[in-house]
């Protein structure tokens, strides 16, 4: 017997690690892998939402885990932050703190705003919980926009 992938599995999965890559440090566009997809199959919308969530969130998940392991290097003469940057970094954390992780979606900074949560020691639960809520929220718009564009 021979096992074929659909059309529909492939198309998911290469939207779920388009979503992925493009949370981590990698620079990737998963938004038009999505609407790609969406023009050319609207009804797996909401699967292709759920791929792209979770693809993106768990990306994120890595950048946390960056963060939390490259802090303790940071007294290296290597280490790519200066102190002063880094103590401004926590000033500013501490100021806006865990809420700006609803706004990792943003595709300049918030690749590194979920760095800087996992260096910060930001509880892991929580922070899944808000950059999920973000990026869900991203791509629904995203979602919403493209199925309107095509109906």
């Amino acid at each position: 017997m021979e096992w074929v992938l659909s059309p529909f599995a492939v198309g998911h999965a290469g939207l779920f690690a388009a979503a992925f890559l493009a949370a981590t440090i990698f620079p990737f566009q998963s938004e038009l892998v999505l609407v790609g997809l969406l023009v050319a199959d609207p009804s797996h919308w909401p699967t292709l939402l759920l791929a792209a969530s979770v693809g993106n969130t768990l990306g994120s998940i890595v950048n946390w885990i960056l963060g939390r392991f490259v802090e303790r290097f940071r007294d290296r003469r290597w280490f790519p932050v200066k102190p002063r940057d880094y103590e401004r970094v926590e000033r500013w954390y501490a100021r806006w703190g865990v809420w700006s992780l609803l706004f990792a979606w943003l595709p300049f900074g918030g690749d590194a705003l979920t760095v800087v949560a996992g260096a910060l020691r930001t509880p892991l639960l929580l922070f899944v919980v808000l950059v999920a809520i973000g990026k869900t929220a991203r791509y629904a718009v995203l979602v919403a926009a493209t199925l309107g564009w095509v109906a």
